[in-house]
């Protein structure tokens, strides 16, 4: 074969590019966003994928901008736009020119319903989350020991702040069984008690790459860990499962690194700056309290402390006096309260009562004694009455009676009526 047969690397990407775009023509695909990017030109990198394959897509900042939606990993959607090739590398991938929201992908629909749980339950409750030591000896960190994410972390601990003790605990931080991994080694470095704090690191990725901490098992363990621990998983942008249960979350490994490796020279001003601040303070006190002695040393109750004495002896001859005036005051109204209490108890006493009741049986007595037959009768009156009894007013009754009687005031005699035959 000649090498006018041959055609190079850019001349066989550009034929397929032809190929591909003037055979195809639009394509419109469903799938599921994954490792979305935008760029700061404006324009949108991503994965559609499904469960079985993936394919890389791009949409350009003149498409972007009319968007109405904001694309996020995890979104079903349908992509319209046309089939190319990126020939630098010899790719081929989706030019999107609209994209149509279809719904939650599976990955993120778990994210949401796991988070929603824990949430419930009071994980992610503040009230249960431990402080960080602010002087910590010992740093374990759960990690796998091949990463960039460590490397950047042992550097910024190596400069910052170097007399830090790491214990590195490698585990698989993507993949199967890298969340069982990951709750193990949160689990032996309690068991152990040989750290101040956990970090848990891991470098940016997708949904599908930092699934391990959206793992429930990853959360309990975290949660359920004595020692305090930071979540440093991802970029800024992402968040997990992992992050709302840790007691801290930091944007980044490296960020974590930052947070727990304040310089021992900033730390060397601060306590410099707070033993100027005590001296000060110090100082401050000893002058007030210099000068309160000097008035308590200048005080008439030092100077003269006799009248001091001599007030209160006039202060207790008022007291005396007071109590004196208190006392006959208040024997003066016993006495009056006790009158009138006898007063009112003569008015209701037994005896007197009787009294007055025997004034009025004896005033009843003499008036029936006034109106009694017996009285009449000792005035020289008579009554006649019948064999029966009964009072004779009229002579034709008397006439009439078989024996009449008549009383006197010493007694009783017969009647005789003379005409009578």
């Amino acid at each position: 074969m000649s090498e006018s047969e041959t055609i190079s690397v850019s001349e066989l990407n550009a034929v397929v590019r032809g190929l591909i775009e003037d055979g195809m023509g639009p394509v419109h695909v469903r799938g599921e966003i994954s490792n979305f990017r935008r760029q700061s030109s404006g324009h949108l990198y991503f994965t559609l994928k499904d469960a079985g394959s993936q394919v890389r897509a791009v949409m350009f900042r003149g498409d972007a901008a009319r968007l109405k939606i904001s694309p996020a990993d995890g979104q079903a959607v349908i992509l319209h736009g046309e089939l190319t090739v990126y020939e630098p590398r010899g790719e081929y991938q989706v030019r999107v020119t609209r994209i149509e929201l279809q719904g939650r992908g599976t990955l993120q629909e778990r994210f949401e319903a796991l988070k929603r749980q824990l949430q419930a339950e009071g994980l992610f409750e503040a009230s249960r989350k431990k402080p960080l030591p602010v002087f910590p000896q010992t740093v374990a960190v759960i990690t796998s020991p091949t990463g960039a994410a460590l490397q950047d972390f042992l550097n910024i601990i190596g400069r910052r702040c170097p007399r830090l003790q790491i214990r590195i605990f490698g585990v698989r931080v993507q993949g199967e069984g890298a969340a069982a991994e990951v709750a193990e080694a949160l689990a032996e470095i309690n068991r152990q008690a040989g750290a101040d704090v956990i970090v848990v690191a891991r470098g940016g990725g997708s949904l599908e790459d930092l699934w391990a901490f959206n793992e429930e098992v990853v959360a309990r363990a975290v949660a359920a860990s004595q020692i305090p621990v930071i979540s440093g998983v991802g970029h800024e942008i992402d968040f997990t499962i992992c992050d709302f249960a840790a007691d801290l979350r930091a944007p980044t490994p490296s960020a974590a690194a930052e947070l727990l490796s304040l310089p021992d020279a900033e730390w060397r001003d601060k306590l410099g700056a707070a033993a100027l601040d005590l001296e000060r303070q110090a100082r401050a006190m000893l002058e007030e309290w210099r000068w309160k002695l000097s008035a308590f040393h200048e005080h008439y109750v030092f100077r003269e402390p006799v009248r001091i004495v001599d007030q209160w002896a006039q202060r207790l001859d008022e007291i005396q006096n007071g109590l004196a005036r208190a006392l006959v005051l208040g024997r003066d109204r016993c006495r009056e309260k006790s009158t009138y209490i006898y007063r009112r108890w003569e008015a209701v006493h037994p005896g007197r009562r009787l009294e007055e009741l025997q004034r009025r049986l004896s005033a009843r007595r003499d008036q029936l004694r006034l109106l009694s037959p017996q009285q009449t009768l000792d005035r020289g009156y008579a009554i006649v009455f019948d064999e029966k009894g009964a009072v004779l007013r009229q002579v034709e009754a008397l006439q009439r009676a078989e024996h009449p009687k008549v009383r006197l005031s010493d007694g009783e005699l017969p009647v005789k009526i003379a005409d009578r035959p």
